[in-house]
């Protein structure tokens, strides 16, 4: 059993159906798993969101556990951007925020996005192969 932070990308593809998302983020449930967002998602979420997806998108990021961002881990999310730019990887910021919320809160880190976080110290959630 663990927590789990989302990755945007997980989140588009549970809320519209695709990939086999949505099931595999039931069956994690079942496992007894939490599934985690952030104020990164939120707004990764509503930047793209039509407004009959309102109702549904609102249910079902409000059923995930939300983790603020802090001020430790704005410095960490910096100091990621910061050190990986050195070694010639251009992140973005949501992407080293977001692994800064799973780095700072212990928590697993489910993305199908791996070249975006490199992080030796992010514990990535094995993601399950789409089927179809």
């Amino acid at each position: 059993m663990a927590t789990i932070l989302l990755d945007s990308s997980v989140i588009f593809d549970a809320l519209n159906g695709k990939r086999g998302r949505r099931e595999f983020l039931t069956h994690l449930i079942r496992e007894g798993n939490i599934l985690a967002c952030c104020p990164v998602n939120i707004t990764e979420v509503y930047a793209g969101l039509r407004e009959h997806e309102s109702a549904v998108t609102g249910a079902f990021l409000s059923a995930l556990k939300f983790y603020p961002i802090t001020a430790a881990i704005a410095k960490a999310a910096g100091l990621l951007k910061r050190d990986w730019g050195r070694s010639g990887h251009s992140l973005g910021y949501a992407d080293v925020t977001l692994a800064a919320v799973a780095i700072q809160g212990d928590l697993g880190f489910l993305t199908d996005n791996r070249k975006h976080f490199p992080m030796p110290e992010l514990r990535l959630y094995p993601m399950a192969e789409p089927r179809g």
